[in-house]
């Protein structure tokens, strides 16, 4: 358990770095070329697309998760626009909370 929690933390330290640095370049405009590249039907838009299947599958469970109640509704828009930079130190905090039981992390708490 402590190898998947040092997992979620280095994945969420390179993708912090990561977009800080994409920002810097960038700025703050994916909406319009994420979907522009999914309009264009090419292998870019292509993965968009299955990302935001991604994207809406963790909305999904986080909503279910936590039994499609407000907060967890509001949890669940932040995951579906946060993605991993969501979902990794989500995923942290219910390990801990469920001190390493997956079947509570994943099912939340009616398992």
């Amino acid at each position: 358990m402590n190898l998947f929690r040092l997992g979620l933390m280095a994945a969420w330290l390179v993708l912090a770095a990561y977009t800080v640095a994409v920002i810097s370049r960038h700025g703050m405009g994916l909406i319009p070329i994420f979907f522009g590249d999914i309009a264009r039907i090419g292998w870019t838009g292509q993965f968009n697309l299955d990302f935001m299947c991604f994207l809406s599958l963790s909305a999904f469970w986080t909503a279910w998760r936590g039994g499609f109640a407000p907060a967890s509704l509001a949890l669940a828009v932040v995951a579906f626009f946060g993605g991993a930079g969501f979902l990794l130190p989500y995923l942290l905090i219910l390990t801990l909370r469920a001190r390493g039981d997956m079947r509570s992390v994943l099912l939340g708490p009616r398992a």
